[in-house]
């Protein structure tokens, strides 16, 4: 078995393979003059583990051509972040699918496809080959156990949330919950009083994704207003679009922690061990 990666999921792709007990496979990459991508594969197994996350249209052409580069082998695919997965119904006519695209063109030359804690689990159903979801709620609450917290109360933003939050709460046996979440546009949102007890208490708000950090910041306010002793955050796929890090460490959120799923300064935990449990037991 061999691990292969596109240029974005380097050291997940590491980290996978040492749990696993097997090696990175070096793939060259480069650029045509009119800025076409190039790659090629240096070694070669029959059986590859080929992963790239999807943050961008150019993480999927990469990932596009390293899976058709394998063509021959028998071939796990390994999709941390699924861009695009969120626009899985049209709201106009005239609009695609993004996330069925985006899974069919993947699932050309795979035997199975693994993604983390996808958006939607029912696009997993785009896929033309066994597709499954791996959870990093028990990676999240492993961390947290290690910080020292003061009575931690694990909030979701809403109510789409709350089964992650139960999930990672559960890890340390902590006590959960969720706000009330009302999206008003693509950048507003309105974040509903409810009655939870944070008085003195640390608070950790945990979602699959944290895109602007907008939500994160009403929530924090409100959070400390109520008279919580300490509002942090964790999540999954740290998109951190638009300035979010700055915002959210300037907004009141004391720590920002995301997994290695798309690679970041704040990346805290490894999704690598889940993937390779659940590749070793596939295989």
């Amino acid at each position: 078995m061999l691990v292969v990666s596109t240029e974005y999921s380097q050291v997940l792709a590491g980290n996978i393979a040492g749990a696993l007990g097997c090696p990175v496979g070096t793939v060259r990459f480069t650029r045509f003059p009119d800025g076409e991508h190039y790659l090629r594969l240096e070694e070669e197994d029959t059986e590859m583990v080929v992963v790239g996350s999807v943050p961008d249209a150019d993480a999927l052409v990469e990932l596009l051509l390293l899976v058709d580069a394998c063509e021959e082998r028998d071939v796990t695919l390994v999709v941390p972040y699924l861009g695009y997965a969120r626009q899985d119904r049209k709201f106009h006519e005239g609009e695609p699918l993004s996330a069925r695209a985006v899974c069919r063109a993947l699932s050309g030359s795979a035997r199975q496809v693994f993604t983390v804690n996808v958006h939607d689990p029912a696009v997993l159903t785009h896929f033309r080959v066994g597709a499954r979801d791996i959870s990093l709620a028990g990676e999240i609450g492993r961390y947290l156990s290690a910080q020292s917290l003061e009575n931690p109360l694990i909030l979701a933003p809403d109510d789409g949330a709350a089964a992650f939050a139960r999930s990672v709460a559960a890890t340390g046996g902590w006590e959960s919950d969720h706000l009330e979440k009302t999206r008003i546009s693509g950048e507003e949102v309105r974040i509903e009083h409810q009655d939870l007890d944070v008085s003195g208490r640390d608070v950790v708000i945990v979602d699959d994704i944290i895109a602007t950090g907008g939500t994160l910041v009403t929530a924090a306010r409100m959070l400390r207003m109520q008279g919580a002793r300490m509002v942090s955050s964790a999540c999954v796929h740290g998109v951190l679009a638009e300035g979010a890090y700055s915002r959210l460490l300037s907004g009141g959120i004391s720590e920002v922690a995301c997994s290695d799923t798309l690679e970041r300064a704040c990346s805290r935990y490894s999704a690598g061990q889940a993937i390779a449990d659940r590749v070793r037991r596939c295989s």
